[in-house]
């Protein structure tokens, strides 16, 4: 399984990104799917995360609201779109895939997705 994350860019304060995602390898109806991200300096933090079907997301307080993850199962992709973006956004985000087995609970912890993508880098202006 290979993820490979796209769509990242700089923008200003209160502008607007989609970060994609296209799994490679296997379907993504097999995997939870989720974005992370990191800043410098700082640990790799949950971000948002999506059930097999959509049928359940899940976000961090952060970015509640403002961000919106979304799959395509036809495309083997998930998508993250993010409005209204600010400063403390900016980092590199990752895709991860957690295989369904393992179950909806812990969707926010990094721990238990099984693959990762490359990153891809926001940059957010004041």
């Amino acid at each position: 399984v290979q993820l490979q994350a796209s769509g990242g860019g700089s923008v200003q304060s209160g502008g607007s990104l989609r970060l994609s995602c296209a799994l490679s390898g296997r379907s993504i109806n097999s995997y939870i799917m989720g974005w992370f991200r990191q800043a410098p300096g700082k640990e790799r933090e949950f971000v948002a995360a999506i059930s097999w079907h959509g049928e359940y997301t899940y976000y961090a307080d952060s970015v509640k609201g403002r961000f919106t993850i979304s799959r395509e199962n036809a495309e083997n992709t998930v998508y993250l779109r993010m409005n209204n973006l600010k400063p403390d956004d900016a980092a590199v985000y990752y895709c991860a895939a957690k295989e369904r087995r393992k179950g909806w609970d812990h969707a926010s912890n990094r721990d238990s997705y099984n693959y990762w993508g490359q990153g891809t880098q926001v940059t957010v202006s004041s």
